[in-house]
């Protein structure tokens, strides 16, 4: 067994690994990490990563959550993700998943996808309805107090309003 460093990224190479729970066992040990420090960082439980390291995949979630558990665990480890996750496949025959588009900002500025949430644009006529309404509040206000001169009413109404 070669000894791992935390920072180096290891690779999938060792034939006599062929088993992915005895390979991620063997490096969560090289680390110094125990199932309960696993299990707290990637947020499975203890009895999952138990049965994920003895390779027990009828107590695992099947599918897409296997291979996330999976990836999440090698990311901990500091593995080769892609090659855990081919070993994976070959031993529990589970499908890859096709790769997710990452976004970047470019892509919310282009207007290339929609936001999760977006204003609807209905109510902007609400805003100018509540600023008439009080407009005019204000203008009868000004009308009442007498602060408006009889020369700016343009309509005998409004004149007669001030009186």
């Amino acid at each position: 067994m070669t000894h791992v460093s935390s920072t180096d990224t290891t690779n999938v190479s060792d034939p006599s690994l062929a088993q992915v729970g005895a390979f991620i066992r063997q490096l969560r040990e090289a680390r110094g990490l125990t199932i309960a420090d696993v299990s707290t960082r990637i947020k499975y439980s203890s009895a999952q990563i138990k049965a994920l390291e003895v390779d027990d995949f009828a107590r695992l979630p099947k599918g897409a959550a296997l291979r996330g558990m999976v990836r999440n665990y090698a990311r901990l480890l500091n593995a080769d993700e892609q090659a855990v996750l081919s070993m994976l496949d070959q031993q529990a025959g589970t499908a890859p998943m096709p790769p997710i588009a990452r976004r970047t900002s470019a892509s919310w500025a282009n207007g290339a996808d929609m936001p999760l949430y977006a204003e609807p644009k209905q109510k902007a006529w609400g805003w100018f309805l509540i600023i008439g309404v009080l407009l005019l509040v204000i203008l009868f206000y000004a009308l009442d107090r007498g602060w408006i001169p009889e020369s700016w009413l343009l309509f005998d109404w409004l004149k007669d309003l001030k009186s």
